[in-house]
């Protein structure tokens, strides 16, 4: 955005001006120094990786440093927030409101910051919030095909036919204003409701509290505006938007201190008629400060909307960066299901049987193709590729179940598998060679060339189907566009497997299936990015700087190795020897700091223990449901631990338990129920919605114990603040299965990029901790708050096999006091008779 602020404002340092625009009178002890090391980092360019617990004031000082770099320097013109906690993306807005407040109320200070809070297409759709589109449709779907459609019907001069001349103008031009306005604001006069005074409607479509102008249905373009007999649906928000060339009649304004979220701007715009998406696209293009998710960074298919503003004189904030590599491998990795391939499948066989119905259909569909240089013979070939693919997907699935489950052909196939969806690896996870499904293309002849093409293939095909108006919502670009990169990127990085994801059919949804398995699985390709170092560095390098921060960083060095920065302060080879943190290349890069702020709250108001007991591994605690439930029948290790639960459990108050999956969590739910005189709930994997009931009851009347695993919703993002948890206990290290192919593939990836040594530590032992220490964080939220903080497993302290110990943070390393389970009663009893 242009560069219109004051020059007194641009003449201070920011190193000592920050202090105008904190949010408050005076900062936290270690918030001051937060501040300041993240604008002197973003000042040379170069990233933070900030650790601090609840209560260092994270949120502000990242707020701070960004508004001190944009309103000081000529280096950044806006901040950019991304976080995968709606809890944290309202606490954003909250602080920058704050800080906007203490900055209008004294004219000698700078400018307010305009600020705008994203959500997702989904969330703005004036018709999908309603239900007014086919249930057979997506709301992103059907928003894109009356998107297109409307584009159609306001474009500009047009040569002879139906072809628009505008394509050329863009590929020219993009500024070019291809649109007419005219034309558009004609669309939107047509679907008025007062408009509408010669047709019958029920009511104007109303959401989030406003009424638009316009009614429920959707209108049909005028019949003096399109050719045929079969005028097309449009979307009157977005004729709207072209109407104002592109333009938003809501401003920032419209938000509590120049802060706008979609309460804000979903209602203005539908009470004007426009689109809400639309207006979010334009006020982020002009605001200082904008808050979004992780997908609007990380994610392929989110990250166009945010693209313009995402260069070198942006300033990133990453929260909760401790998740970034776990959220930013699934949203780089590609799953097409087997329907899909096959509706892929289907619009090729369309075009190329509508072409074969007489010669003047074939030179429609020639015509129609020729725009992407691609013959038809390449849609056949293309449509045989996927036929043949179809079949090889059901034989590799069917030889995996015979040899998993001898019997499941016989009987009811419900009864055969185990409910829980499987992974069926293409390659030894452990060797980066060619996977089954790329050694069979090489062997039927589709060959590179082929799989290369494919993109460009579906994208025309799509084209074609669309511009002949031959079927609905084509699937085959995405579709061509996965095959490509399966058939590109390396094995080193990427694991190609099939999925079979447990969804048991019944009814007529039973009889349709092409095989009898998947009467229980629906199965699907996935091409799995192991090492997300790679993107990740890719995307910091490409902006100004910024911060990544979290709760639970630690060790930071191991977190700005696998995040990407560490290569980012490398070079641009990226290059690693494979020991922690040194550089193999003497280009110094972009300078990388990291900072670790201890919990500031008083230390008196918290128990912290780590229980020396018997490391609590499936080796050592052995199966539950092969001992007795009680007394003499337990092995060593359950009794011991059964001690420990039993004594955290009686804190007064509510009481989290984390254990290391739910099944443990069954085994601890049932124990402590005749245990202790309290009520007892236990998560199991479920819902959204069941999850929050169980929260809820949780929260409500007096103390409780609730019992989850620490790899579950339930131990991080969620806010216990106040009285809401007087204790939470971590039983065992939440180690992921070792032995599933992706964390096989994920440590060999990370054993060639890291080092075999660190590989282990790396990929799965650091993560665990993360995850640990995240379930221990929701105690102590607040300055008056108490509780109780207890690891219980011998591996959380110092000195012993398979220590943990260096993962936790300096603060924690020292305030966490060694103890045997059986001094844990008089310890706890202590404290909270001192309380």
């Amino acid at each position: 955005m242009p560069d219109d602020r004051g020059a007194s404002e641009r003449r201070a340092d920011p190193a000592t001006a920050w202090r105008d625009l904190f949010g408050f009178d005076e900062p936290y002890e270690s918030q001051a120094d937060a501040v300041e090391s993240a604008i002197g980092v973003g000042q040379r360019g170069g990233y933070l990786a900030m650790e601090g617990p609840c209560g260092t004031g994270k949120t502000m000082a990242a707020l701070t440093a960004g508004a001190a770099l944009v309103r000081h320097t000529r280096k950044y013109e806006r901040v950019v927030v991304v976080t995968p906690v709606k809890q944290q993306r309202l606490q954003f807005v909250e602080d920058l409101r704050t800080m906007n407040a203490r900055l209008a109320a004294d004219d000698d200070l700078p400018d307010p910051l305009d600020g705008v809070a994203l959500v997702g297409k989904r969330d703005l759709c004036p018709y999908g919030r309603e239900g007014v589109f086919p249930d057979d449709a997506s709301t992103h779907d059907r928003c894109e095909d009356l998107r297109e459609a409307t584009a159609d019907l306001v474009e500009g001069d047009r040569q002879s036919g139906d072809e628009p001349v505008a394509e050329a103008a863009i590929a020219a031009d993009p500024e070019d204003i291809w649109w007419d306005p005219q034309l558009a604001s004609d669309l939107v006069r047509e679907a008025r409701m007062d408009a509408q005074t010669h047709r019958t409607f029920d009511s104007a479509l109303e959401t989030a509290g406003a009424e638009s102008p316009y009614p429920r249905s959707q209108p049909h373009a005028p019949e003096s505006m399109t050719a045929g007999d079969d005028p097309p649906l449009f979307c009157p928000f977005e004729a709207d938007w072209f109407a104002r060339n592109k333009g938003s009649p809501i401003d920032f304004s419209v938000g509590t201190e120049s802060v706008v979220t979609a309460d804000d701007y979903l209602s203005a715009s539908v009470e004007r008629g426009t689109c809400p998406h639309r207006v979010m696209g334009v006020l982020l293009e002009h605001a200082d400060v904008v808050v979004g998710n992780y997908n609007h960074l990380f994610d392929p298919s989110s990250r166009p909307l945010v693209d313009s503003i995402l260069d070198s004189k942006t300033f990133l904030v990453v929260d909760e960066a401790h998740r970034i590599e776990e959220r930013v491998r699934d949203l780089l990795s590609d799953r097409v299901g087997r329907s899909t391939i096959k509706r892929a499948r289907n619009d090729c066989a369309t075009l190329v049987s509508r072409a074969r119905q007489s010669d003047d259909h074939k030179a429609q569909v020639r015509d129609r193709l020729a725009t992407h240089d691609v013959p038809l013979a390449a849609i056949d070939r293309a449509r045989e590729f996927y036929d043949d693919l179809l079949d090889w997907i059901d034989e590799r699935v069917e030889t995996y179940l015979d040899e998993e489950h001898r019997d499941w052909r016989v009987g009811d196939p419900h009864e055969a598998f185990p409910e829980r969806d499987v992974e069926v690896p293409l390659r030894d996870p452990e060797e980066p060679e060619p996977d089954d499904l790329t050694r069979w293309a090489e062997r039927e002849e589709y060959d590179g060339d082929l799989w290369r093409a494919l993109p460009t293939v579906g994208a025309a095909v799509e084209d074609a189907i669309d511009g002949l108006g031959l079927a609905r919502s084509p699937v085959c670009g995405a579709v061509g566009a996965v095959m490509g990169r399966w058939w590109e990127r390396g094995h080193d990085r990427y694991l190609r497997e099939i999925e079979l994801e447990h969804s048991p059919k019944t009814g007529q949804a039973a009889d349709a299936v092409d095989c009898e398995y998947q009467r229980v699985y629906t199965p699907g390709l996935v091409l799995f990015d192991c090492m997300p170092a790679e993107s990740l560095r890719e995307i910091f390098d490409a902006l100004g700087g910024g911060v990544l921060m979290s709760a639970t960083l630690s060790p930071l060095d191991v977190f700005t190795e696998v995040s990407g920065l560490e290569s980012l302060r490398a070079g641009d080879d990226g290059a690693s020897d494979g020991s922690r943190g040194a550089p193999a290349t003497d280009d110094p890069g972009r300078p990388v700091e990291t900072r670790s702020y201890p919990l500031r709250f008083p230390a008196e108001n918290r128990a912290s223990v780590a229980v020396a007991a018997e490391p609590f591994t499936a080796r050592n605690r052995g199966d539950p449901n092969e001992m007795e439930p009680l007394g003499d029948g337990w092995n060593p290790t359950r009794d011991e631990y059964a001690h420990v639960l039993r004594s955290v459990a009686r804190s007064p108050g509510n009481v989290l338990v984390a254990m290391p999956n739910y099944r443990e969590a069954g085994w601890a739910g049932a124990y402590l129920a005749d245990a202790v005189d309290k009520p007892v709930l236990v998560d199991e994997s479920s819902s959204n919605e069941a999850t929050e009931e169980l929260k809820r009851e949780f929260f409500a009347g007096g103390g409780k114990v609730l019992v989850t695993s620490t790899r579950g919703t339930l131990t991080e993002g969620v806010d216990y603040d106040g009285e809401k948890l007087a204790a939470a206990l971590v039983v065992g290290v939440p180690l992921v299965n070792v032995g599933s192919p992706r964390v096989r593939a994920v440590r060999r990836a990370y054993a060639d990029e890291f080092g075999e040594d660190n590989a282990f530590e790396y990929a799965l032992t650091v993560p665990a901790v993360r995850r640990a220490r995240q379930a221990i964080g929701r105690v102590i939220r607040g300055t008056d708050e108490v509780g109780v903080r207890v690891f219980a497993d011998q591996r959380y302290t110092a000195g012993v096999r398979h220590s943990v110990h260096e993962y936790l943070s300096p603060a924690e390393r020292e305030e966490f006091v060694r103890m045997t389970g059986e001094f844990l009663d008089g310890q706890l009893d202590r404290f909270w008779d001192g309380q």
